[in-house]
């Protein structure tokens, strides 16, 4: 399961409750683009837009940069940043949906990968962090750091 891009700020920015897989609907010349590792998560989201046809709001992968595949050729409207539908079953759209009427709670994507042949997204349901709060995550990562140093120094002697 090879990982193309990874959203570095997810885990910094949120607190990460539960995670999903979701397929994603993509033109051919961009999951090329995607497979030769050009894609970006900064700034994109999960949302829900509503169908006409359809009872259920369906899932959308929202502002992730995926720049034209360069043997494509000439694709005069081509926008990098659109809207892409993301493939989930109706019980976890439901179950989404509840997630995200809470208070604080967001649709995070964190990762797109490879499964098989298939391009997947992995995302999470964060709560925001607080300044405060990431501040004692780099803390703890400092310290962490720095006992894995000693224990490394302990054992070479």
């Amino acid at each position: 399961m090879p990982v193309l891009a990874f959203n570095k700020r997810a885990n910094f920015d949120y607190d990460i409750q539960e995670t999903y897989e979701a397929g994603l609907v993509l033109l051919g010349y961009e999951v090329k683009s995607i497979k030769t590792g050009h894609v970006s998560l900064k700034g994109s989201y999960v949302t829900f837009k509503k169908n006409k046809n359809k009872s259920l709001p369906e899932a959308y992968l929202i502002n992730a940069h995926i720049p034209l595949y360069k043997f494509a050729g000439d694709r005069p409207n081509y926008d990098p940043t659109r809207s892409r539908k993301l493939l989930l079953k109706k019980k976890e759209i439901a179950h989404l949906l509840g997630k995200k009427d809470e208070q604080g709670l967001t649709l995070v994507p964190i990762k797109i990968y490879t499964k098989h042949s298939f391009i997947k997204l992995e995302f999470g349901v964060g709560k925001g962090r607080k300044k405060y709060d990431k501040r004692e995550v780099i803390k703890k990562r400092e310290l962490d750091r720095s006992i894995r140093t000693l224990t490394k120094q302990t054992f070479r002697r």
